[in-house]
């Protein structure tokens, strides 16, 4: 039998929900799903049922139309009025309306009354909210660990917003380099560290003084990096000062160093001037632990080293004049150096066949172990090589007060005087 379809006013609702043909982020077909749920929703709330009614959304203009599909019935024969109708009924909406016809009558949500639309309105509001929060963590989900490059929004004293892609990042004060310094509209690189939500909203953490940062650097500006001809076996760094990464080469025919650093240090300079002038010591990578360490602690040169694997723990003996290249300023480099090869690393003065010297250990009676320690940490391991060091430079390299300070060094003047 013929199917008819009978089209009173087209149903316009693009002023009340043309905003959500807006949102790009969100799958078409998702979206459309979205609405046409909300709709029949209406539909449920209104006539009980939404079974024999269609829906027809259109995303790109706001346009919904609603459709109530009946069988045309014998006046007599009416039994359910939300299935069937009438045909006296149908022929008053075309005359052509025959016994078994569907009759296909377009709907006027706006008629369901301003209660329902506008519950619908909100939940509408909601469930597209909800999808785009989704579709952003999920969208950045796909690309932690990798580089964005983004505009400065707002600078605040613990964080800066940036703009990516229309969404808004959050670079943390703990994550930015302590030279950085950006203002609003500048253009900045970083890692998308982390995603996730806070107070239901989505949160995509941006960082540049994570070491993931440098990797990913790295791989962009040498190619063998990015085509796997290289790896980056570990790195470590203190964020704008020093980092340290090893590398290894698949090919012996490459130097993994000198691909990194480039010629004349073209590649690492531009690594360089994007970490603030970070000073970055690549090094080749080796599964020999003595040599891992003697490349990690460079520039220092080593005499020699005495491993304990068991407790990760290393003695590296060292010529005076090159005790303070290993420890570098502020222990910075004895410090990256035992964290990339997972080794504790202690320095300790290589002695002179006919120098006499004492352990600092020998004076455990009248200087405490935990002054002892923090003397050992910056290289001092013996009387006199804390006795070659001013008491000012032994408070500046130390976490000691110059009281405690001045009490060793009378200790330790007092062992020679009394030879």
């Amino acid at each position: 039998m013929a199917r008819k379809k009978v089209v009173d006013t087209k149903v316009d609702l693009v002023e009340a929900f043309s905003e959500f043909s807006r949102f790009k982020n969100i799958d078409r077909a998702t979206l459309m799903g979205v609405l046409e749920e909300v709709f029949r929703t209406m539909i449920r709330k209104n006539y009980g049922s939404d079974e024999n009614f269609e829906i027809i959304v259109n995303v790109d203009n706001g346009d919904i139309q609603g459709f109530r599909e009946r069988e045309v019935v014998e006046d007599h024969e009416l039994e359910d009025e939300s299935r069937q109708i009438p045909l006296s009924e149908a022929l008053e909406i075309d005359e052509d309306y025959e016994v078994g016809d569907e009759l296909a009558e377009e709907i006027n949500f706006i008629d369901f009354g301003r209660k329902i639309v506008q519950t619908a309105k909100q939940t509408l509001t909601q469930k597209i909210r909800d999808l785009e929060k989704a579709s952003i963590i999920e969208q950045y989900q796909e690309i932690v660990g990798e580089i964005i490059v983004g505009e400065v929004y707002q600078v605040w004293r613990n964080e800066i917003l940036v703009i990516h892609e229309d969404n808004e990042l959050v670079l943390p004060r703990t994550e930015q380099i302590p030279k950085d310094r950006f203002r609003k509209g500048d253009t900045l690189r970083a890692v998308v560290l982390e995603v996730d939500m806070r107070n239901n909203n989505p949160r995509v953490i941006i960082s540049r003084a994570s070491p993931l940062f440098l990797e990913k650097l790295f791989e962009q500006e040498v190619p063998e990096i990015f085509d796997g001809l290289i790896t980056v076996r570990g790195i470590v760094r203190e964020p704008g000062e020093r980092a340290k990464v090893a590398v290894e080469s698949y090919d012996d025919r490459i130097d993994p160093v000198g691909a990194c650093v480039g010629m004349k240090g073209s590649r690492i300079h531009g690594i360089v001037r994007e970490l603030r002038n970070e000073n970055i010591d690549v090094i080749s990578f080796t599964i020999n632990d003595v040599l891992y360490i003697q490349r990690a602690l460079s520039p220092a040169k080593i005499s020699s080293i005495k491993l304990d694997e068991e407790k990760r723990e290393a003695q590296v003996f060292l010529t005076p004049d090159q005790i303070s290249l290993a420890i570098g300023k502020n222990g910075l480099n004895i410090k990256l150096a035992s964290r990339l090869t997972n080794y504790q690393i202690d320095v300790f003065r290589e002695l002179e066949m006919d120098e006499e010297d004492v352990e600092l250990e020998e004076f455990s009676d009248e200087i405490e172990a935990w002054v002892i320690k923090e003397l050992k940490q910056i290289g001092c391991d013996t009387a006199k090589n804390v006795l070659e060091l001013s008491a000012e430079e032994l408070v500046r390299r130390t976490d000691l007060d110059q009281e405690t300070v001045d009490d060793v060094l009378a200790v330790l003047k007092a062992e020679f005087e009394d030879d």
